[in-house]
């Protein structure tokens, strides 16, 4: 972990430290509640010994009315506190939600690295919901412990012994319900894993169902889903058991101490140490005791849960980055000149390239590892082992990764369209430009897309545009990518689900729309390569040829094998 990073108690502190305000306040609510529901055993056993025993109805009704005010001071604290808690708890973890997601959208990267979607998503959710439950649940301890000391200083009132047991006495149970609580702690921590493993797992098979059905792959999918899903229902109920195990040795303990109480109380009455109203008194907050034991019982296991979530979500917090920020920034406006010398990142070996400004360049290589990792270089998702990426002469490690991604946008292949309109779609990579989203949607033949649907382009898609076709989505995506206007644009096998018609009438339109402006295509679409300047040839991770694509079809047997295939 690096140095300065969050810990899992560095992350509860801050979640607490933000809503210190709404917790003291609950806290403070909290307090004359627990007090106020103390104070009514208290006033029966008065009203036993001043009234009943005396029967004077004057005394009696006179207490009535404390009673009544007592309650309805309890109650009205009640209700103010529960509603500030369970703010707290909600404000503190959308917190940590914002916080979460600014890390894994850091354009330095890495939050993501080894963890599926469901797994981010599953921490984001969950965990940050158990932290701020250690929010919610801070002032219950706090109220529980004043009603425990309130408690305490009315038995001393009635019985110096009986208040010497319960102050005496409170202390080692604390210290062993903090005990017992460990090993639920360990097992949520555990189940947490598992769980978010497997909502990780659920979210790719759905993702890829159709993928799936085509391979007849359903049946193995199926029984890798079943092996996580089991191994999470295993960890989930270990923690349930230890759960349970927790709470029942937290009540068997209380429930010991409370019985000690009323024996000690009855023992004191029938020696005529105390009164019969001060009996009714200490068994009444013998029996009141519980409630506060509960409570910090369930602050204990919420507590244990919270800091098991807390390491989860500080793992995220202090992953470390892909790719390190630089504080230069690409001239304003960029002439998109790209060169990259001696670059070598995974499949890729000392590649040297030119990519003059305004140029439209192809990019043909067999091997997808090696235009995977041409595009991560480009894109600066990762920094290559060896040589040096730059940008109209500026080596693009010096640059800002989010300033330069505003001058250089890459296109995977693989991007998803989001649960919103597909003119809204279009527009996420537009600066509030409508002739920017007119001339994309033309020249990638989405406007086609849009006039076949309900509402054109203000028809709502399914998550990740699953309700269109694979052609259709891969229109609406280039359609995005154009309408963002860059100086620099990467894309990689942008119609590769299109027909051949529409990728013909595609081709020519892209190139008029990036007309002088620096266009990338990494591809082996014959239609896509006939509108380019020139076309290079990557083998084995490095730069084999490079030319024309109609004399590399003529004289490059290999090139024709690929592009032709």
């Amino acid at each position: 972990m690096p140095t300065g990073a969050p810990t899992g108690g560095l992350v509860l502190r801050r979640a607490i430290r933000e809503q210190r305000g709404r917790v003291i306040a609950a806290s403070l609510l909290g307090m004359t509640h627990q007090g106020c529901e103390a104070l009514v055993p208290v006033v029966i056993g008065v009203v036993i010994d001043s009234a009943v025993a005396t029967g004077s109805s004057a005394s009696l009704l006179r207490w009535l009315l404390v009673l009544a005010v007592l309650f309805l001071v309890l109650s009205t604290c009640y209700r103010t506190s529960a509603r500030i808690t369970e703010g707290t708890g909600e404000l503190a973890a959308h917190r940590l939600r914002m916080e979460l997601a600014a890390r894994v959208l850091d354009p330095r990267g890495g939050a993501d690295a080894n963890r599926l979607p469901g797994a981010l998503t599953s921490i984001a959710t969950n965990d940050a919901r158990r932290v701020g439950s250690v929010a919610t649940v801070l002032s219950y301890g706090v109220s529980a412990v004043a009603a425990l000391v309130i408690s305490a200083v009315a038995l001393l009132r009635i019985s110096v012994p009986l208040g010497l047991l319960v102050l005496l006495g409170i202390p080692p149970l604390l210290w062993l319900g903090h005990r017992i609580s460990r090993p639920l702690e360990r097992r949520s921590e555990t189940e947490q894993e598992r769980a978010a493993h497997a909502s990780g797992i659920a979210a790719d098979l759905v993702a890829g169902l159709r993928v799936l059905k085509g391979m007849g792959a359903e049946s193995a999918a199926v029984a890798r889903y079943r092996t996580t899903s089991r191994d999470s229902l295993a960890a989930a109920l270990r923690a349930a058991r230890s759960r349970a195990g927790h709470e029942g040795a937290i009540l068997a303990l209380t429930g010991v101490f409370i019985a000690v109480i009323g024996l000690v109380g009855a023992y004191l009455a029938m020696d005529g140490s105390i009164s019969v109203g001060d009996l009714v008194a200490a068994v009444g907050l013998a029996q009141f005791l519980l409630g506060p034991f509960q409570l910090l019982t369930y602050v204990n296991a919420e507590l244990a849960q919270g800091r098991a979530s807390a390491r989860r979500i500080a793992d995220v917090l202090a992953s470390p980055v892909t790719v390190e920020g630089g504080d230069a920034v690409p001239a304003a406006p960029a002439a998109g000149r790209l060169t990259l010398r001696g670059v070598s990142l995974g499949a890729l070996r000392d590649v040297d390239l030119d990519l003059p400004a305004g140029s439209l360049t192809g990019v043909v290589t067999a091997d997808p590892a090696a235009a995977a990792d041409l595009l991560l270089c480009l894109a600066r998702e990762r920094d290559p082992d060896r040589g040096t990426v730059a940008l109209d002469g500026v080596a693009l490690a010096t640059l800002d990764p989010d300033a330069l991604r505003r001058t250089v946008l890459v296109a995977h292949h693989d991007a998803d369209l989001f649960e919103t309109t597909l003119l809204e779609n279009v527009r996420a990579g537009a600066d509030d430009d409508p002739a920017a989203v007119d001339r994309a949607l033309r020249a990638s033949a989405a406007d086609d897309v849009a006039q076949l649907l309900p509402d054109g382009g203000n028809t709502l898609l399914a998550e990740r545009g699953r309700s269109l076709s694979g052609g259709q989505r891969q229109r609406v995506a280039l359609a995005r990518a154009l309408a963002a206007d860059r100086p620099v644009l990467v894309l990689h096998d942008p119609t590769t689900a299109v027909d051949t018609v529409t990728e013909s009438r595609i081709a020519s339109r892209l190139r008029e729309l990036r007309r002088d402006r620096t266009t990338v295509l990494v591809t082996t679409s014959p239609a896509l390569l006939a509108v380019t300047d020139r076309v290079v040839v990557l083998d084995d991770g490095a730069v084999r040829a490079d030319g024309h694509h109609d004399e590399l079809l003529a004289a490059d047997a290999a090139y024709r094998a690929t592009v032709l295939a």
